[in-house]
């Protein structure tokens, strides 16, 4: 899967690392354990600062970057190098909501039931008696799981939150076959989990919390920094369903934990928290997408490619301006989290109210990742 240069620096201004920048990041840092490969380690309890210079970033070029980072809305952002902090940017231990990045969170979940068979994704949603309100048609029935994780289900049917731009794109019930047409769905996402707790009988929330944040020492999540979206009784019919959505809070430093976990192609220090081979699977695109950015695939629940970026690149993504970016060429992570949060609703916000939140396109993130590959030492 390649590796990844976990950037993680608090640069808090310009051309050069200030005795304050580096102050900031080494008050979240301890001595970071050794891997038994050479050119990277694994954080511990908190990460390790590295003076960017050490590891041949060019200050000039953070600073060049450091200066589109600052002209955006307020975010964090932090890079990191094979696994030290090179930039911490804003408040990197501000829980934020990360909207559709809990759907790569979900992915990750579906890796080891999957892997030890407990969980086929060759299923039906027939076989799986998952039905809704208003009700499947039988073609719908038909798609299966791996369908929903590759945004390929083709069924078109209400859903709990998502964005106007999600719903103008949504094509009419039964205009496609199962399998054949790709669409970002949040009925897909949505049925997913709940697929996973009838399934495996856990809450999402608490499978997280044991079977990742956990062994990769989250610093700051909690099981109630996930919570549902259910449906109204008075919804519109857009928004009708029996699914709710999951949603999840993290902080910038945990974000950058799960993209190097992935980075690392699902080990930790030696433990295999993800199976590698579901890392591979869900890295994979399956599709090429339309509407959400140019040059982006699709896997399970992750984008592929994008950016304009001329090499391998997966990513985590969400509304306004969330992201987790795992560029393994570099052995680079990038997370980076607006602190504008999409409004919580069971109904899709009005596009005039979602026109006037501040945003970080990709055409931002674009940007501001090209400046700093080109800070980084190749």
């Amino acid at each position: 899967m390649g590796v990844i240069r976990r950037r993680f620096l608090s640069l808090a201004a310009a051309a050069a690392a200030t005795p304050f920048a580096l102050e900031f990041a080494r008050s979240q840092v301890q001595a970071p354990l050794t891997s038994p490969r050479t050119h990277f380690v694994f954080p511990g309890v908190q990460w390790e600062a590295a003076s960017p210079a050490e590891l041949g970033w060019s200050l000039q070029g953070l600073a060049k970057a450091y200066q589109v980072f600052a002209a955006l809305t307020p975010a964090s952002m932090v890079v990191i190098d094979r696994g030290r902090i090179v930039v911490a940017w804003g408040d990197s231990a501000r829980r934020i909501k990360l909207s559709s990045i809990r759907k790569s969170l979900l992915s990750a979940l579906y890796g080891t039931p999957v892997h030890e068979g407990r969980v086929d994704l060759d299923d039906t949603l027939e076989k799986l008696e998952i039905d809704d309100d208003p009700p499947l048609t039988h073609g719908e029935r038909q798609a299966t799981l791996r369908m929903l994780l590759q945004a390929r289900s083709g069924v078109y049917h209400s859903y709990v939150g998502g964005t106007p731009h999600m719903r103008e794109l949504m094509p009419e019930r039964e205009a496609h076959p199962p399998g054949a047409f790709w669409s970002y769905n949040n009925w897909d996402f949505n049925v997913l989990g709940g697929v996973y707790e009838r399934k495996l009988n856990k809450k999402i929330g608490e499978a997280f919390q044991a079977e990742i944040a956990a062994p990769i020492q989250m610093q700051d999540f909690r099981i109630d920094d996930m919570y549902y979206l259910k449906s109204e009784d008075n919804a519109l019919a857009f928004a009708r369903s029996m699914y709710p959505a999951y949603h999840f809070r993290l902080t910038a430093r945990d974000m950058a934990r799960f993209g190097y976990l992935f980075l690392r192609g699902g080990n930790w220090n030696g433990t295999q928290v993800i199976p590698a081979d579901w890392v591979r699977a869900s890295t994979t695109s399956y599709s090429e997408t339309t509407g959400f950015g140019e040059g982006f695939g699709y896997g399970y629940l992750w984008w592929v490619h994008g950016y304009g970026l001329n090499m391998d690149v997966f990513s985590a993504r969400g509304a306004l301006g969330k992201y987790i970016v795992v560029i393994p060429e570099r052995d680079l992570v990038v997370a980076f989290v607006n602190h504008t949060e999409f409004p919580d609703g069971p109904q899709a916000a009005p596009a005039p109210e979602v026109k006037e939140l501040p945003d970080v396109p990709v055409s931002a993130m674009s940007k501001l990742l090209t400046l700093l590959l080109a800070a980084q030492a190749p």
